[in-house]
């Protein structure tokens, strides 16, 4: 379904948007250098929680509003969206790439945008929108 070139589209289309490495140099995309979605592929530690459910294909990491939005995602559609313990109390999810739609990619992103965007500059984007 969505690709990494849909990804980085959908990032770099909201406004003061800068694709710049993570800690690993993977992809990660940031508002006023604020990260609101980056590549996470899976660790040792998440291989061995997750045992046979762990998924094999590209995994994107997204910050969401609170943990309270967390939970709704990842009860809301389990074939999409999970988490590992190392992100326990961390309003973040991750994405199975391959399973999300365009649109549902696109909200998403956008959520996690306003989630770590100066409140100003969210304001103007929403008003404009």
């Amino acid at each position: 379904m969505a690709s990494w070139d849909d990804v980085r589209r959908v990032a770099l289309a909201l406004p003061e948007t800068t694709e710049r490495g993570s800690y690993d140099d993977l992809p990660a995309w940031r508002v006023r250098d604020k990260m609101f979605a980056w590549e996470r592929p899976l660790r040792r530690a998440d291989l061995d929680a997750l045992g046979d459910a762990a998924p094999d294909g590209p995994i994107l990491a997204a910050r969401v509003p609170d943990l309270g939005a967390k939970e709704a995602l990842l009860a809301d559609d389990p074939a999409v969206y999970f988490t590992v313990p190392h992100l326990d109390g961390y309003p973040a999810v991750l994405v199975r790439l391959d399973r999300i739609g365009a649109v549902e990619l696109t909200e998403l992103l956008t959520e996690a945008w306003y989630a770590r965007a100066p409140k100003r500059l969210a304001a103007a984007h929403r008003a404009g929108a």
